[in-house]
């Protein structure tokens, strides 16, 4: 169990003790991406919804969650967010792309809050759709890039298609 640094050297589970970690900066970027049906998307793109307007509810969705990320993954640290940014781009004909980007100044980094804004807003676009596409799916959500921290950079490589 000694790679996995949530877990004690019997087992136990633990929050990562950061105390005697340096603060830096650090940013976490985050995607993931929302499938439909192509009717679903020119709807949105027409705000044809009585909810409102799919993207930005969702964008305002992500954001929140990135507070809150802490009381919903069991052993995150609360961390003081200085940034959010949740970016959403049609991909016509029936694909959306959800990108977040999450920075703070801490011991420890955001990976956590930006792959749940991604989360989050995928699952609002789903819940203000679903009444007209129930086979709407989100997949590939991912880290894209990390920054700062003993670790230092991380950039995922793009692949092909």
């Amino acid at each position: 169990m000694n790679d996995f640094t949530h877990f004690d050297e019997t087992g136990a589970s633990r929050m990562v003790d950061v105390s005697a970690k340096a603060v830096t900066q650090r940013l976490a970027r985050a995607e993931g991406y929302v499938q439909m049906q192509p009717a679903t998307l020119q709807r949105i793109l027409e705000q044809g919804f009585g909810k409102g307007e799919v993207f930005e509810v969702a964008r305002l969705a992500g954001i929140m969650a990135t507070k809150r990320t802490a009381e919903l993954i069991p052993l995150c640290h609360t961390l003081p967010l200085e940034s959010t940014s949740v970016d959403i781009q049609a991909i016509e004909p029936d694909r959306v792309r959800i990108e977040a980007c999450v920075s703070v100044t801490s011991k420890t980094g955001v990976e956590m809050e930006a792959l749940t804004a991604v989360t989050v807003a995928a699952l609002t676009i789903y819940d203000m759709c679903k009444s007209v596409d129930r086979e709407m799916t989100i997949s590939q959500v991912q880290l894209i890039e990390k920054q700062g921290g003993r670790s230092g950079h991380f950039l995922k490589e793009k692949t092909p298609g």
